[in-house]
């Protein structure tokens, strides 16, 4: 059911249980909540869940994926939008790193689609999709400034991109298992570090 097809009041009840399924899961983890959970929290009954998400538990956890996958370049605007000067991209930079300082050990969008795996058809999709959004804007950045003559105009601004964010997952990654931000710090200042290196020499 998409939200083109509901009234204004159904969109908001919608949005009412999503959202708060994604704060529960985010406060408990995706294993311990249940319907139950959600149904208590948004104050909603059961029919008016499965109205909305008719195939139930599983069809949830995907929409709260989306959202999760939404939050995630969203908490990075507009930062990452706007890569038009290396001041903006140390601005970028610190809006990533703190993004992940405060989300801490708990990944929603990885505890939630890992949750679902292979099972369920789209949640593979979700992450592809968000990063193909992610790696698109880097590269848009990484373009602009070698149309303003900051970075060689020979670089792979695709290829760049995907360097840059295989970092920072790397270091997401990481952060995950020790809760330490270090390897995502290291991994934007020298992917960064390397852009610049490849514009013009400086006295």
């Amino acid at each position: 059911m998409t939200a083109r097809t509901l009234t204004r009041k159904g969109a908001a009840t919608r949005r009412r249980i999503l959202e708060g399924a994604a704060t529960h899961i985010r406060e408990h983890g995706v294993a311990a909540t249940t319907l139950d959970d959600v149904l208590a929290r948004t104050s909603t009954s059961k029919s008016q869940l499965f109205h909305y998400f008719p195939g139930g538990r599983e069809e949830l956890l995907l929409a709260v994926a989306r959202l999760e996958a939404d939050r995630v370049l969203e908490d990075q605007r507009p930062q990452l939008g706007a890569l038009t000067s290396w001041a903006a991209w140390q601005a970028w930079r610190d809006t990533v790193v703190d993004r992940y300082r405060r989300q801490g050990r708990l990944c929603p969008l990885n505890s939630v689609t890992s949750h679902l795996g292979n099972r369920t058809p789209g949640a593979q999709a979700v992450v592809t999709e968000l990063m193909r959004r992610w790696q698109g804007e880097i590269a848009a950045g990484v373009r602009h400034m070698q149309a303003a003559g900051e970075i060689d105009p020979g670089l792979d601004a695709d290829r760049a991109a995907a360097a840059l964010l295989a970092g920072i997952q790397g270091g997401v990654l990481i952060l995950l298992s020790t809760g330490e931000t270090t390897h995502l710090e290291a991994a934007l200042d020298l992917g960064i570090a390397h852009l610049r290196d490849t514009g013009p020499a400086r006295p």
